[in-house]
């Protein structure tokens, strides 16, 4: 292949099929959109708004939605523009922020729900110590390395990305991630430290799973052995549990396809698992946390009230 380093665009070729059916997906996909955002809005406000709901747990799941949103973000609209245009192609430096945006989003969630399960072990294991751990200063601490680690880590990644050669144009996906585009550099091209770094950055995030497997385990231990533990449990932790595997599948899922899966498999199977990461738990979360905890719910629909009758005064 030619060298096109220089052009500095790529192409996103995984759109044959979904170009067939163009006006059906631009319309479902921006209905999505749409009831991501406004759920994820829904439950932000009503966290923000009221001070009753400043607590660790309320924060955290506040933080999940505004991760939601941010992951989302970097998809959505640049996916409907390019259902309406006649070439889906995106520049360099574009597809190198989108990479950042979706691999820092993944990467952030998993911290969030990490620190919701440490959350939930003191809760429930140490009740007694809860407050004075799960201070305000070291919650805020917590979310904000949540974020934070993630942006340093794919900063690093995405610099090491810009100091090679490309000779193809071609990402086989519906949106960058930084794997596609490290598989395009040229041959002789040493692409060891792009990998090593991804290695050891993956390892940093298994290390995350085995912690959130660890406290769980503490948590069944102990709700065994308490009646008002397993109610506590069933409250608070199942909506976070049924997120944590859900998430767990989908990202393995998707690392696993992207590695091994066949390209004699319909297209429109791998854009399905590549966008399930973006579907899913952005749309899942909001209404899990929303419609499971009593007091989220009851705020959202007396927001609701309270906007359709000043509308109707009005």
């Amino acid at each position: 292949m030619d060298n096109v380093s220089a052009v500095r665009v790529f192409t996103l070729s995984a759109f044959n099929d979904t170009l067939n059916h163009r006006a059906a997906v631009f319309c479902v996909t921006l209905m999505c959109y749409c009831v991501i955002v406004f759920a994820n809005v829904s439950v932000i406000l009503t966290i923000i708004l009221n001070e009753s709901l400043h607590e660790p747990m309320y924060v955290l799941i506040c933080a999940c939605c505004i991760n939601g949103l941010y992951g989302t973000a970097g998809f959505y609209p640049k996916f409907l523009s390019d259902l309406l245009s006649s070439s889906q192609v995106i520049s360099y430096t574009g597809c190198l922020c989108q990479a950042f945006v979706m691999y820092s989003f993944v990467c952030s969630d998993t911290s969030i729900l990490t620190v919701m399960a440490y959350d939930r072990y003191l809760a429930i294991c140490r009740p007694l110590q809860y407050h004075s751990i799960m201070t305000k200063n070291r919650l805020s601490k917590l979310v904000f390395f949540s974020w934070l680690m993630p942006f340093c880590i794919f900063s690093i990644n995405i610099l090491l990305t810009t100091r090679l050669t490309f000779c193809g144009t071609n990402i086989e996906r519906l949106f960058c991630v930084n794997w596609a585009i490290v598989k395009l550099a040229c041959p002789g091209m040493d692409t060891f430290i792009n990998n090593a770094f991804a290695y050891t950055t993956l390892s940093i995030y298994i290390f995350h799973w085995f912690f959130i497997v660890w406290t769980y385990m503490y948590i069944v231990k102990s709700c065994v052995q308490s009646k008002e533990d397993k109610v506590k449990f069933m409250q608070t932790c199942l909506p976070h549990l049924i997120s944590l595997i859900t998430f767990f599948v989908i990202v393995l899922s998707d690392l696993m396809h992207m590695r091994f899966a066949s390209k004699d498999l319909p297209e429109s199977f791998h854009n399905f698992v590549a966008i399930s990461v973006l579907f899913i738990p952005p749309l899942m979360n909001p209404l899990l946390y929303g419609f499971k905890f009593s007091t989220i719910r009851k705020r959202i629909l007396v927001l609701v009230y309270l906007g359709r009758k000043k509308l109707f005064d009005f």
